[in-house]
């Protein structure tokens, strides 16, 4: 782990995509040495948990998004009639009774899978807080609520508690937009879209209540509720926005509601926050500035390393809330998906969504399970790693720790069970008296030789008839020769 922080640290460009959206977007560097620090923690841990969990997985449905009216394919409802839709959604709130819910089970599969970090949605878009909050009844902790008699109705909390126990950072995800809130969508009028449903500049002291209102709740979950490492924001529309921005959104015509700034106060917000928790990592998801600590690929893999610190957020299976018989990912996939961002130089942060009784499904513990079968032999290779090129040739990828200890990992075809009898590279080779092992049998030196700019090395048989994992091996090298350029990053 690099530990030396300065205000300037790690310059060096690189091309990369990120959110699917640009080549690269602009970062601004954090400053502070408590959140530099932390930073780095976070980076080290390479591997995270998401969880996306409220009413909405009562019916098994999307998040949040079927109660938003825009025509959208991820906004299907189950009954034509908007108005009445809505309201059976907000009566959710009266059968929400998760009793199953459990989540040391939660905490010990995701540990053995070899996450190390989890991030909780507190409250998505509906508005609906999964925590004990004072500023609305639209809680589990209501009274309205049959779960609220139950010792751990203040899910976030005991959640947080739990992870924390068995060493995890703790991340709060948290929604800026609030569809139940009368302070962003006002009763008097129509909601045509994601955005509040009225002009704030002729409503300032209405859009201020909400302000106010979601500072409350950020301070709440920055005062009560423990060490919070990561403040995950998202609806990054919620923003301050230029005119030009506006007007190109007019032009866009994306939704049918004039387009508007939608400042909550950022600067306040992390201020505060800080106050708090001098650490906080702060993630104001696809906001360019300086309050995104971390940027978030979403459900996609960076095709280069890209200059700043970056996480992709993930679903296992197809949804990010829970979807009876998804179709989730193999644990070879989930694997090579790992590898794949850790070579490049981010975090994967991978999302299972609890039913309405808090369960997981029985195939996402399966999948944990297997990854961590293969993390147990190879996590050497993932944690506390940076980025060296050529970063991958073929099946191969590359990471290495601080001392030049570099892993090539290689990632095993459907249907390939066992190493190859050779394994190699064309542009990264040992040191001359460098030491070479396969992770699993690391007594054993393996034979290898240079070839051109590159090197070879041999798999013995009985390594390849008896492997000590599946869906991946790992050559480690003791010591790699001159000088190979590592993807240095920009805190």
């Amino acid at each position: 782990m690099k530990k030396i922080l300065t205000a300037l640290v790690f310059l060096l460009l690189a091309s990369g995509i990120s959110m699917a959206q640009t080549d690269q977007q602009k970062y601004y560097p954090e400053t502070d040495t408590a959140v530099l620090n932390n930073l780095h923690r976070w980076h080290d841990r390479k591997f995270g948990l998401l969880m996306h969990w409220g009413i909405y997985s009562e019916w098994g449905i999307v998040e949040s998004w079927s109660i938003c009216s825009e025509d959208e394919p991820w906004e299907v409802r189950k009954d034509s009639n908007y108005c009445d839709y809505v309201k059976k959604y907000d009566n959710l709130i009266k059968t929400f009774d998760p009793h199953h819910f459990h989540p040391g089970k939660w905490a010990k599969a995701a540990k053995y899978a070899g996450m190390r970090y989890v991030v909780f949605t507190t409250k998505h878009h509906d508005g609906f807080c999964m925590f004990n909050t004072k500023t609305t009844n639209f809680k589990v902790t209501s009274p309205e609520c049959p779960f609220h008699t139950n010792p751990r109705a203040n899910v976030a909390k005991v959640i947080f508690n739990t992870f924390r126990k068995d060493g995890f950072m703790i991340g709060a995800y948290f929604s800026k937009a609030d569809w139940h809130c009368p302070y962003y969508w006002w009763p008097n009028f129509a909601t045509p879209d994601r955005n509040p449903n009225y002009n704030i500049k002729r409503h300032p002291h209405r859009w201020q209540e909400f302000v106010n209102y979601t500072q409350t709740q950020i301070n709440e979950l920055m005062s009560n509720f423990g060490r919070i490492d990561i403040l995950w924001l998202d609806a990054g529309w919620v923003r301050t926005k230029s005119q030009r921005t506006i007007d190109e959104e007019k032009l866009a015509a994306n939704y049918p509601v004039y387009p508007q700034s939608q400042n909550i106060d950022m600067p306040l917000i992390v201020k505060n926050a800080r106050k708090k928790q001098p650490w906080l990592i702060v993630v104001d998801r696809d906001v360019t500035g300086p309050y995104q600590d971390y940027l978030t690929p979403e459900n996609t893999v960076p095709s280069k390393p890209l200059p700043y610190p970056w996480e992709t957020c993930m679903t296992m299976g197809t949804s990010w809330s829970y979807k009876a018989h998804d179709d989730y990912k193999s644990v070879r996939k989930l694997i090579d998906i790992l590898v794949g961002i850790v070579s490049k130089g981010g975090n994967l942060l991978l999302d299972i969504g609890p039913n309405g009784q808090g369960q997981w499904s029985p195939v996402a513990y399966e999948r944990l399970k297997g990854i961590g079968d293969w993390m147990k032999v190879n996590s050497q290779a993932i944690y506390d790693t940076h980025p060296v090129a050529p970063y991958k040739q073929g099946k191969v990828c590359l990471t290495q720790l601080d001392d030049g200890t570099t892993y090539a990992i290689y990632l095993a075809d459907k249907g390939e069970h066992a190493p190859p009898s050779r394994i190699w590279m064309d542009n990264i080779c040992p040191a001359k008296d460098a030491k070479l092992t396969l992770l699993g049998y690391n007594d054993t030196p393996l034979k290898w030789k240079k070839v051109g700019e590159g090197f070879e090395a041999d798999v013995p048989k009985g390594f390849q008839e008896h492997p000590p994992c599946k869906y991946a091996w790992v050559l480690k090298i003791s010591r790699v020769a001159g000088h190979p350029q590592t993807m240095d990053v920009k805190y």
